[in-house]
């Protein structure tokens, strides 16, 4: 089931945690698969080909964990560690990578909407000492939308990880082109970044925005973009030719922050670390914001 959350300036399409997506990367709590704004659409999918959807990222779907999945270190081969907002996965090579399809064993997920909000709760199994119980709420505002995380520690060990929204936006289907600025509240200095893929460098940087010379070919990725400096989590992205922008704030400051596009999408991302000890509860938020250019 999909469900629709709408007033007359905004609509989230929002899967059920059971249904469509079903891949061990990201989160199966308020998978938003389509956001639309006074009927233009503004979100688009990982993969062009339909076919491929199902393993793949669509509109905001967020992610637990990319890099340091709860409980995989020191873990044997075949045994089972923790995927926040997916289930237990096994453990099946020495290192881990995102992209691999793992065995799951689903958490366990509850889910309560109305008109205009959407409550899920995700309560993991227990195991090798980790526990956790993840609340999330979805919620329409007036031109807008705001996530709400609650994340409780029910298990004996610490929770050490982070988690970030990957942000799939096409605004109106436009490609990735001229009519696109993304802005940032701190001076971008591209030396400092972690990794750089910039084909045929069409991608460029001034100051605090990121521009575009011509559409990319393939997919460009650009990782710490503050340099580890810790700053204000936000982002907006504009599109001259639609004259609509869109914005993220958290309630939070970040000092790692990552921006992967392609041809057809473009996705900056804010990350939220997360140290979490037993019987502790971390809360935070993330608020996006829309209105067309005068």
């Amino acid at each position: 089931m999909t469900y629709i959350l709408k007033n007359k300036t905004i609509e989230l399409h929002i899967d059920d945690p059971s249904e469509n997506y079903n891949f061990s990367r990201f989160d199966w709590s308020g998978k938003i698969k389509k956001l639309i704004y006074k009927g233009t659409c503004v979100t688009g999918d990982e993969k062009t080909d339909a076919k491929e959807i199902p393993d793949y990222g669509r509109g905001f779907y967020n992610e637990f964990g990319i890099n340091k999945p709860v409980g995989f270190q020191n873990l044997e081969l075949n045994d089972w560690f923790h995927k926040i907002g997916v289930g237990l996965l096994r453990k099946q090579e020495s290192d881990y990578f995102f992209m691999n399809k793992y065995d799951i064993k689903p958490a366990r997920f509850s889910l309560n909407a109305n008109s205009e909000t959407l409550q899920i709760k995700c309560q993991s199994l227990s195991h090798n000492g980790y526990a956790y119980i993840l609340e999330k709420e979805i919620k329409l505002l007036k031109s807008g939308f705001e996530i709400n995380y609650t994340l409780k520690n029910t298990g004996q060990k610490s929770i050490i990880t982070d988690e970030y929204v990957h942000n799939f936006m096409s605004i109106n289907k436009s490609l990735i082109n001229k009519d696109y600025e993304l802005s940032f509240n701190f001076v971008i200095d591209p030396d400092t970044f972690n990794e750089t893929v910039n084909p045929k460098n069409v991608v460029t940087f001034s100051t605090n925005q990121v521009s575009f010379k011509a559409s990319p070919e393939s997919a460009f990725f650009f990782s710490n973009i503050t340099g580890g400096k810790k700053v204000t989590a936000q982002w907006k992205l504009v599109n001259k030719r639609n004259k609509i922008c869109i914005s993220e704030k958290g309630d939070f400051e970040t000092n790692s922050i990552n921006l992967w596009g392609c041809r057809h999408v473009i996705s900056p991302e804010l990350f939220f670390d997360i140290n979490l000890k037993p019987d502790n509860t971390k809360k935070w938020s993330r608020t996006y914001t829309l209105y067309n250019l005068s």
